[in-house]
């Protein structure tokens, strides 16, 4: 299921939002001060690829903690907020259900990134 669910996943809109992350990630990855912001881009872009299979493991710490507050109230909260949108919009019929859930556990990361494994 993972399988069809990532092919169908990337032609209905993931290689954009593959795309995107991986451009915000490279933008501010060109100053020093976002480089640790544009890294975590790039761990969603990975992860919006192929979302099906994978899953999310806590190993924060206080460090984690302090860059997650930085992180909501620069980019997290509207980055949450476009995958809650695009998780309702495909909970609203039976076959989207499944993609649903993977832009509830996009939502979920882009959230609170740091301190975050993608397995």
């Amino acid at each position: 299921m993972s399988l069809i669910g990532n092919i169908i996943w990337i032609i209905f809109g993931g290689f954009f939002i593959f795309l995107e992350y991986i451009l915000a990630g490279a933008i501010l990855c060109m100053t020093i001060i976002g480089i640790p912001f544009g890294l975590q881009c790039f761990k969603f872009g990975f992860l919006s690829l192929a979302p099906f299979g994978k899953g999310i493991t806590d190993v924060g710490g206080v460090g984690s903690l302090f860059m997650n507050i930085l992180w909501i109230f620069i980019f997290g909260f509207w980055i949450s907020l476009s995958h809650l949108l695009f998780a309702l919009l495909f909970c609203l019929t039976i076959i989207g259900i499944p993609f649903g859930k993977q832009h509830f556990k996009l939502a979920l990361l882009s959230l609170m990134p740091f301190g975050k494994i993608v397995r």
